[in-house]
């Protein structure tokens, strides 16, 4: 089978948020498996793309209202990232550092979209099914199927995958000319509350629908930013399935970037050498137990509660536990963690920025993972912190209510239920009396290490959906 993936992000080519680890890993067990695999993205001013080798395999224009922008197909030569990667270069757009975040976000990627398309149609084949993901690429599926010029695609499989549905891609009628000839009678198709909405496009004219784990899929029909109607129409051809980890980056036994490899064998000795040098680093005690923090600094995965639950749980638990927080994102919430820095000092530290390394070693070398998230259709982070034999703390919502069991209920994680400073402290409060039962606590780590969230079996969930749909042709 050969499969497209179109997206805005992908590991380590240009990454965000959990999107980029998902379409840089689950693409690479799709051609273990057997299938002709293809990425494609923009092209960015990356890291990745100047120390990488490209050649141009097609290039054209790319027609966008009144103006027309070159573009270029490259591929990545060695195929190292274990699938064929592309990237679609349009200079006047993508050549930046920055991802997201511009006023012209519209056009840059609904050009990449069309650039995509074109380039698609220019081939001497077309795809057995094409993954689009997040409204980034959810006007593909209404593309394919109603614009005259991508007529040779219209039977060919399309399937929308969701990783935060709060991000809708939404403009305004007057950019309607952007996109190719179509037949205005479906004009409609476009329409959610009055705008053209990318991401309801891509839900409505998609084969399939995926999210990235069950339970977002269920709370996605009563909260979902103004759709919850759309999904519970499309219901019959939705699926949740959990996302998995790359088991060859995420391996503690064979991870690089720690102080000290472990197994679940002896973890106990690793993982105390990991604490020791993170612990060196942040000026921490490696004798009490740590709690890390490591994401954007947002209201959606409950930053703004950080400031004051630390706070509270560091004057609570004087001088007895260690907390630290690796992360950025609300500039209000990052200052108000660093005023906390004088306070709590050898108890406290925070990294306000992200560090690749760093965060493996945090992983590795931390005792419990702090996510009081308001917002989380998957999530990666508590299944990196299991692996790593790092207990997490977890608000029960979207994919961490279908990973982490309280151990209380004999799991692998401490829960609670809701998004507020009370909650996180008593969570807290509870790990930090867990870690003074070194029985218990190395039982529910061992527990945790030995969960398989590997790519294998979300492959063949993926490889499932591909085939029911191309079934109905």
């Amino acid at each position: 089978m050969e499969i497209f993936h179109i997206s805005a992000e992908c590991y380590p080519v240009a990454k965000v948020g959990g999107l980029a680890d998902v379409v840089g890993a689950l693409p690479k067990y799709q051609n273990n498996a057997g299938h002709q695999v293809r990425v494609v993205m923009p092209c960015y001013d990356t890291k990745f793309k100047k120390e990488n080798d490209f050649e141009c395999v097609h290039w054209g224009n790319v027609k966008f209202g009144n103006f027309n922008f070159p573009f270029s197909v490259l591929k990545e030569k060695t195929d190292k990232l274990g699938f064929e990667l592309y990237l679609v270069e349009i200079q006047e757009l993508f050549d930046r550092k920055d991802v997201y975040g511009y006023q012209d976000d519209i056009e840059r990627f609904l050009s990449f979209q069309i650039a995509t398309l074109d380039w698609i149609i220019g081939r001497n084949k077309v795809p057995d099914v094409i993954n689009c993901h997040d409204h980034h690429t959810g006007l593909i599926p209404f593309m394919m199927l109603y614009c005259h010029k991508y007529e040779k695609l219209r039977n060919t499989p399309s399937m929308i995958t969701i990783h935060n549905g709060l991000y809708q891609g939404q403009f305004g009628f007057d950019k309607l000319h952007y996109i190719p000839e179509f037949d205005l009678a479906h004009v409609n198709v476009l329409e959610w509350d009055k705008c053209i909405n990318s991401l309801a496009v891509g839900i409505k004219c998609a084969w399939a629908v995926t999210t990235v784990s069950p339970n977002y899929l269920n709370e996605i029909n009563y909260s979902a930013n103004g759709l919850e109607s759309l999904f519970n129409l499309v219901r019959y051809k939705s699926r949740g399935i959990l996302n998995g980890i790359d088991i060859e980056v995420w391996d503690p036994a064979k991870d690089a970037m720690l102080e000290k490899n472990y197994s679940i064998k002896n973890f106990e000795k690793g993982k105390q050498e990991n604490k020791e040098k993170l612990c060196n680093l942040f000026n921490l005690d490696p004798t009490k137990p740590l709690f890390s923090f490591i994401g954007r600094l947002l209201e959606e995965k409950g930053g703004d509660l950080l400031p004051h639950a630390a706070a509270l749980a560091l004057s609570e638990n004087y001088q007895q536990i260690n907390i630290l927080i690796l992360g950025s994102g609300n500039p209000i919430i990052e200052n108000q963690l660093n005023s906390l820095l004088s306070d709590y000092k050898g108890n406290y530290n925070t990294f306000i920025g992200y560090n690749e390394e760093l965060a493996h070693l945090i992983y590795a070398g931390s005792d419990f993972l702090l996510m009081p998230s308001r917002v989380e259709p998957c999530g990666l982070n508590q299944m990196y912190s299991l692996r790593y034999g790092t207990i997490p703390i977890v608000r029960r919502t979207g994919g961490l209510r279908d990973t982490v069991i309280d151990f209380g209920d004999d799991g692998n994680g401490i829960c609670h239920d809701q998004a507020t400073v009370g909650d996180v402290c008593y969570s807290i409060q509870r790990a930090a009396n867990l870690y003074n039962d070194k029985n218990n606590l190395n039982k529910i780590i061992k527990k945790g290490m030995s969960t398989d969230h590997s790519w294998e079996r979300v492959c063949l969930e993926y490889i499932e959906m591909y085939n029911l749909i191309s079934n109905k042709k």
